[in-house]
């Protein structure tokens, strides 16, 4: 069976270093090669609530895209995503480039539309696929996010995932917090 590469986002606002650690651990089992992004905090973007902790994953996958996403949603479930007294959103993934796929496929659209409308998205994949290209303009990733106009706030934070430190001090020394985060 072929591998093919996946781009995922994550997020959650509640719990939030906790559960983006469980989603991690989940998904270093369910992908290869996996590599993260930095860790970005923003306020949050078309939902009330607390600042959310948002990252982008690599990897590549042998699962057909539709068994990917009903994986995402599982993973999402063990961590209470669909709890009917949860507060927050403890786990949001989204799948936002299978391959090169474009289309709608079973209601999923692909590249996910919000790579270039969310500045928690874009600055991420810039970061950690800076030469990679979007498939429906043919731009990379690197030149989207310097082109961007998105009014969105959201900086860097510390964030370590098994023994490593994701978001590299440099960055977060270059784009400090708000002074009202």
């Amino acid at each position: 069976m072929s591998l093919t590469p996946v781009l995922l986002g994550l997020g959650s606002n509640a719990r939030r270093e906790h559960n983006l650690t469980a989603g991690l651990d989940a998904l270093a089992d369910l992908l290869e090669e996996m590599r993260c992004s930095p860790v970005f905090e923003s306020l949050a973007v078309g939902y009330k609530g607390d600042n959310f902790y948002n990252l982008v994953v690599a990897g590549v996958t042998e699962l057909p895209l539709m068994e990917l996403d009903r994986r995402l949603k599982f993973i999402e479930a063990d961590n209470g995503r669909y709890a009917p007294e949860r507060k927050g959103l403890p786990l949001d993934i989204d799948v936002l480039m299978y391959g090169d796929q474009v289309g709608n496929f079973h209601g999923l659209e692909l590249p996910r539309p919000e790579i270039l409308k969310n500045a928690f998205v874009l600055w991420p994949l810039a970061l950690l696929e800076p030469g990679r290209r979007e498939p429906r303009s043919g731009q990379s990733f690197e030149d989207l996010w310097r082109a961007a106009a998105i009014d969105q706030r959201l900086w860097p934070v510390r964030f370590r995932w098994r023994e490593g430190e994701l978001t590299p001090a440099s960055l977060i020394e270059a784009f400090p917090p708000p002074l009202t985060a």
